[in-house]
């Protein structure tokens, strides 16, 4: 069973597809490990061993019929509980909503299942995707399988960790401002922000209606991009969907080629405050680009600098927005309701028990910024930034075809260091938070050790909206070559890599 767990989704699906071994003796493996090792990583919230063996005895008889099947057909797949599942819980990390079973599928879900991925349970999370270690979870953090007193990234850490300690060959995730790509970078893996709205929202619980984009992490290039277009492509139920064709991932990253690519490293994203491993394992893939045949220049892109600043204003005032839905009144927990109290009373204290701090901070932020007074200072303010940030992007892409810089600023902190230091937090997200507030399309794929400590370091490859194969086709290019510098992936030195 182990040197199932071993392969890559891409050559799972193939072994799964040529009859070497079945969709249920994978799943049966992935369910071994996550036993022998959750207890420790706690990346799952739930575990749906039963369902996910029905699941990969249909894509067996299925295959035994004679039908015709995707490429990750019969392949393991962790599911950020985010997405909704009508035959699972769903919390979004929180207490406001423990034991919810949704009533329907988000679309995310329902294309995982119609591509014959096997969804092995849900992942966690930093509660409602609100921060950068999955300490915020309201059922305990998530531990980096690098380095144990680690975080794993966040929101997203959950999957990262699963990826990362394999627990699965490939999760889901949402990045708001760098929820897969910082959680990827951390521990040691590929995730990818596809174009905003290329990727359906719908049946995602809501953080930033904005910001939000359903996304892929695997342990490669290919099979991040196998994932990326099982479940990405237009979804007329979701207002912000993008009706275009999904990008020619797959075919972009096999293509692992830079050369004559003109590549922009971003000033604005390195310097002061930098990890020094961080900037010398940027340094040193700058390097390879250029002996792989790409043209590295500087590109200046100042609005950059204010990225933070406008996203920690619309970010919480559309989750002050969205999550006024969690009211006591319709579904998840109620408190205090014994008839003497008014449905304000209720509402009140079944907010102040549901909800952790940092969503409490937050919604409390968003109000205040959205407030008579204060919108057209604050959240008006901040969406001209907004806009100033997306000029920067577009008249860069106008010289370059994709934009690089650091994943993040340092490599994972340990747990508890930054709990009570939001600010300290929030700056785990400093690289990627022009992306989301811009639309673009992102990748990280890492780019070595940090000598200081031994843990990741991400690369962040930026693209245009919907050219989120060029990033495919760096992030793949990269990747060949310290695979061979390196003689095997990266993740084989992973404490938990088997």
């Amino acid at each position: 069973m182990t040197e199932l767990i071993r392969l890559s989704a891409a050559e799972l699906g193939a072994a799964i597809a040529s009859g070497e071994t079945s969709a249920v003796e994978a799943t049966q493996a992935y369910l071994d490990r996550i036993e022998a090792v959750d207890g420790e990583i706690h990346a799952f919230l739930h575990v749906a061993a039963e369902k996910a063996l029905e699941q990969a005895r249909a894509v067996d008889a299925r295959r035994a019929a004679g039908e015709e099947l995707g490429p990750l057909a019969g392949v393991p797949v962790a599911h950020k509980d985010v997405f909704t599942t009508k035959d699972m819980p769903t919390t979004a990390a929180s207490k406001i909503l423990e034991g919810w079973q949704p009533p329907y599928d988000a679309t995310v879900t329902e294309r995982l299942r119609d591509a014959g991925l096997v969804i092995l349970g849900k992942t966690n999370m930093d509660e409602f995707a609100m921060g950068s270690s999955t300490e915020n979870s309201a059922y305990g953090p998530t531990r980096n399988p690098w380095n144990t007193e680690r975080i794993p990234g966040g929101s997203s850490g959950g999957s990262s960790a699963a990826v990362a300690a394999f627990e699965a060959p490939l999760a889901t995730g949402t990045d708001t401002g760098g929820s897969i790509r910082q959680p990827a970078a951390v521990c040691g893996l590929v995730g990818v922000k596809p174009t905003y709205g290329s990727s359906s929202r719908y049946g995602l619980i809501a953080f930033a209606s904005s910001l939000d984009t359903p996304g892929p992490f695997a342990r490669n290039v290919l099979d991040a991009a196998l994932l990326h277009e099982a479940f990405s492509g237009h979804d007329p139920r979701d207002s912000t969907s993008v009706d275009a064709p999904v990008p020619p991932v797959v075919e972009a990253a096999r293509r692992a080629d830079v050369s004559g690519m003109r590549i922009g490293m971003v000033k604005e994203l390195s310097g002061e405050g930098y990890q020094p491993g961080v900037l010398q394992r940027f340094t040193e893939a700058v390097e390879l680009l250029e002996s792989l045949g790409a043209k590295v220049v500087e590109v200046s892109c100042p609005s950059f600098t204010t990225a933070l600043a406008a996203y920690y204003l619309i970010a919480p005032s559309e989750c002050s927005s969205n999550l006024a839905r969690f009211d006591a009144m319709r579904y998840g927990l109620r408190v205090g309701d014994d008839g003497t109290r008014s449905a304000e009373e209720v509402m009140s204290l079944t907010r102040a028990q549901g909800f952790g701090p940092e969503v409490k901070r937050r919604i409390i932020l968003g109000t205040y910024a959205l407030s008579s007074g204060y919108y057209d200072a604050y959240y008006g303010s901040a969406q001209q930034v907004r806009t100033l940030i997306k000029r920067d992007f577009d008249a860069a892409f106008e010289h370059v075809d994709v934009l690089i810089s650091p994943t993040t600023p340092t490599t994972a902190f340990p747990l508890g260091e930054r709990t009570d230091d939001p600010m300290a937090m929030y700056l785990a997200d400093l690289c990627t938070i022009p992306t989301n507030l811009a639309g673009n399309a992102a990748l990280s794929v890492p780019c070595g050790l940090a000598p200081e400590d031994d843990l990741p370091v991400g690369l962040q490859v930026m693209a245009p909206a919907l050219a989120d194969d060029r990033a495919y086709q760096v992030g793949a290019a990269v990747e060949a070559a310290l695979r061979d510098r390196w003689g095997g992936d990266l993740l084989s030195r992973c404490s938990y890599a088997v």
